[in-house]
């Protein structure tokens, strides 16, 4: 068995000498192996096929970049590889980097079979070159993943949020040659090698090519409902594609980023079905549904909950027929999210004297939301929020959120649907979480208590940093230099508000006006006029912000309810 990773690789040569190929994608806990023969800071990529080549004792490696070429001279220094082949992959498919391409063949040939002590098999090769001949693209509508190479496990989750078809068409995916042609039978083998090749150069070309414009055919079929963008921490390759693809298809697009560990499943998973719920798609089992018959209810006052269950708090919100609020909650989460919700349903019920099966239906938002038992629907808190900041401002175009672990950026179109959006990634910084470890734990205030605090700031501090680890230094450091607490927490405040408007950019986000603020950080007065500063646009925070998404899960609930009745 021999390992690679990359669809350039001589797979079929390789299995023309008897062996296997087996391509070194998948995601790695952490990068401590790795970082134990080279430098920290290399990329996540190099770093990834380093952890995995380390338990591979045959490789054969191509210089996609400089990163993959120093990985090559690491193994070669740590010689804990019995067999270790790179190959100088040319940049296009002209005539000098056909032949060039075809000496490293020979070579690798040449090495590959002293190395196994034994002779090339014609036939073998041949077969092995009709098993990755090209494949045609689905004649149904189909979710389309592209960018850099996925692991098994992150397409995996991709396939679970989507009821239709999802093509892997990135690197890890698309490896397609055409059929050798008939007379190759009679070719010499360095004619075989050179038809190679050039079949090896000829499919559709990854990032690093010089010519990627047939890379078009991959997102111009009519077929596809979205496309699922990966990009890599650091990368430029993709991330040069996505914006080209943000501004000229017209394909919906989500952009995922990955470092090739092992993927936080809760912020992923909301990204995918908020992702799925633009695209108007119903989850894969139909989406789950505790709804009791509509006979049963049919003569009962009705009643339509929405419930928020987020990392820090649990918010409900109950509407009745006229879509009026009757009653809300916001309670402690808690170690569980099932008991938050609990309490929250409770509370609820008391202030309207019922019982909790008189809510006609309840649909649960948040990263809770799969684990509430009693409601009835789940939805994401993408959508959620922007259903629920619309109702309050049916103008409103931009959505400024910042919760407990997470935060995001969402663009709504004029008639309040989702349009674009954008949400953290596994890092705490730039969450409700990061400020206050930040601020209560280290300058010892209480959240009510910042936004008057940050307000008294006359120069405000810079915290560079955007890693709570690091930026808990830097504002050790400020303490130590008796500088003004309340500078500390102005300068806090709005470094997360320049992470978030970043993070917002990346997504070509557009902060079209009007512009609100929700999530429980959005009670800083502070911090929203800091947003409305950065911006040079007006910025608002929304009616009872922590509520936002639970308002808009119980119009949904009540939606949903609607659908059911005229089924």
């Amino acid at each position: 068995m021999i390992g690679y990773s990359c669809k350039y690789a001589p797979v079929e040569l390789v299995a023309a000498y008897g062996e296997e190929a087996l391509l070194l994608d998948a995601e790695t806990s952490d990068f401590s192996r790795a970082e134990t023969l080279t430098h920290a800071n290399v990329c996540c990529h190099a770093k990834a096929l380093l952890t995995q080549a380390l338990d591979t004792d045959e490789l054969v490696l191509t210089d996609c970049c400089d990163a993959t070429r120093r990985i090559c001279d690491v193994l070669q220094d740590a010689g804990r590889q019995r067999f270790l082949f790179q190959f100088d992959l040319p940049h296009d498919d002209e005539t000098c980097a056909r032949a060039r391409l075809t000496r490293e063949l020979i070579r690798f040939a040449d090495a590959y079979g002293a190395y196994t002590g034994r002779a090339f098999s014609k036939e073998a090769f041949f077969a092995a070159c009709r098993n990755h001949s090209s494949a045609h693209p689905p004649r149904e509508p189909f979710i389309a993943v592209l960018g850099a190479r996925v692991s098994p496990q992150l397409l995996g989750q991709i396939r679970c949020a989507f009821p239709i078809p999802v093509e892997n068409l990135t690197c890890s995916g698309l490896r397609t040659l055409e059929d050798p042609p008939e007379e190759a039978d009679g070719f010499s083998f360095e004619a075989l090698m050179d038809w190679y090749a050039g079949a090896l150069l000829r499919q559709t070309p990854c990032m690093r090519m010089t010519d990627i414009a047939s890379r078009r055919a991959l997102y111009e079929n009519e077929n596809i409902r979205g496309i699922v963008y990966n990009t890599v921490k650091f990368c430029d390759y993709y991330g040069f594609e996505y914006a080209d693809l943000k501004a000229k298809s017209a394909a919906a697009l989500l952009k995922i980023e990955s470092d090739y560990t092992l993927t936080a499943p809760g912020q992923l998973s909301t990204r995918l079905e908020a992702f799925r719920e633009r695209l108007g798609l119903t989850a894969p089992d139909g989406g789950a549904s505790n709804q009791p018959p509509a006979a049963e209810k049919a003569a009962r006052k009705k009643y339509f909950a929405g419930i928020d269950s987020g990392s820090t708090t649990t918010n409900m919100v109950v509407l009745d027929e006229n879509e009026a609020m009757l009653a809300f909650a916001i309670v402690r989460t808690g170690p569980r999210a099932h008991v938050g919700a609990q309490a929250a349903l409770e509370t609820v019920c008391r202030t309207l004297h019922i019982e909790p099966d008189a809510l006609s239906a309840i649909v649960a938002t948040g990263y809770g939301r799969n684990n509430i038992p009693f409601a009835t629907r789940t939805k994401t808190e993408i959508t959620c929020h922007a259903r629920g900041a619309h109702a309050l401002n049916p103008a409103v175009r931009t959505i400024i959120d910042i919760g407990g672990q997470d935060s995001k950026v969402i663009n709504l179109d004029e008639t309040g649907h989702v349009s674009g959006f954008m949400m953290n990634d596994k890092c705490a910084a730039g969450t409700g979480r990061f400020f206050e470890v930040l601020t209560h734990r280290l300058l010892g205030i209480k959240m009510e208590e910042l936004s008057d605090l940050m307000k008294k700031s006359k120069n405000a501090c810079t915290i560079s940093s955007m890693c709570t680890i690091f930026a808990e230094s830097e504002i050790i450091s400020y303490l130590s230099q008796k500088i003004p607490i309340e500078d500390i927490a102005a300068g806090t405040g709005r470094s997360i508000a320049r992470r978030i408007l970043a993070m917002g950019r990346s997504a070509q986000i557009q902060y079209l006006e009007p512009i609100v603020f929700s999530g429980g950080v959005a009670n800083n007065e502070a911090i929203t006029d800091i947003f409305a500063e950065l911006l040079g646009k007006p910025v608002t925070a929304v009616k009872m912000p922590q509520s936002t998404a639970a308002l808009g899960a119980a119009l949904r609930a009540h939606k949903e309810y609607d659908k059911l009745q005229s089924a």
